[in-house]
């Protein structure tokens, strides 16, 4: 694949996951490659490759002779994923409190780079992601780190939702971070949990869903 490719597939894709995320949550969507590549005005053989791209993560499904579906987001669906993130986050955080003096470094370095991606949503969430995904790994448990990822997959478009619609979550979610880290710091896996409780009920508050006790 030529560097110019390369580059037209990426650029096509980061416009297409962000358009997505501006997406109806209630209803599902079709999407066309002609349709695509007028708007993000490129070629269609750009468009095809990220919408394979964007159908193995989970985010559509490709349709013959329809076009790409963007199936609806529940809100079942995004309270029963949320719910699933609090129970294996909150045993992570807790287990890796008492030893997270090798993890926070990198966890640091995740909040530089999520700052600098303020007001990139794409990027924003991708950052957002390594950093839940750091404490997890650190954990030390495969398979709830391999159960973990489907359900991110699954909720990264709602948390480029969350922060596409309201721009002020870009710094609440650093400062949400922030105090997690500084939790993690102290050792006290109390602490620690309670600062993730905070920023997942925050997560679900900006997903525009009533707190059912879950996040």
């Amino acid at each position: 694949m030529s560097s110019s490719r390369a580059s037209a597939q990426d650029l096509t894709y980061q416009w297409l996951k962000q358009h997505i995320a501006t997406l109806p949550r209630d209803d599902g969507t079709f999407l066309t490659e002609s349709a695509v590549a007028e708007a993000a005005g490129t070629s269609r053989t750009p468009v095809r490759e990220a919408l394979l791209r964007l159908e193995a993560e989970g985010f559509l499904r490709i349709l013959p002779k329809k076009g790409a579906f963007v199936p609806p987001i529940p809100d079942a669906e995004v309270r029963a994923v949320m719910e699933a993130r609090e129970l294996i986050e909150d045993w992570a955080v807790r287990r890796v409190a008492p030893l997270a003096a090798d993890l926070l470094d990198r966890l640091d370095g995740l909040l530089v780079e999520q700052e600098a991606l303020v007001g990139d949503p794409v990027g924003f969430i991708d950052r957002d992601r390594a950093f839940h995904r750091a404490i997890v790994g650190r954990a030390g448990n495969a398979v709830l780190a391999d159960i973990y990822e489907t359900l991110r997959e699954r909720q990264v478009r709602m948390g480029l939702r969350a922060v596409s619609n309201n721009a002020g979550r870009f710094r609440t979610v650093l400062d949400e971070h922030s105090a997690i880290v500084a939790a993690l710091r102290t050792g006290d896996p109390d602490q620690a949990s309670r600062a993730l409780a905070a920023h997942l009920a925050g997560t679900m508050t900006a997903l525009r869903l009533p707190d059912g006790g879950g996040a």
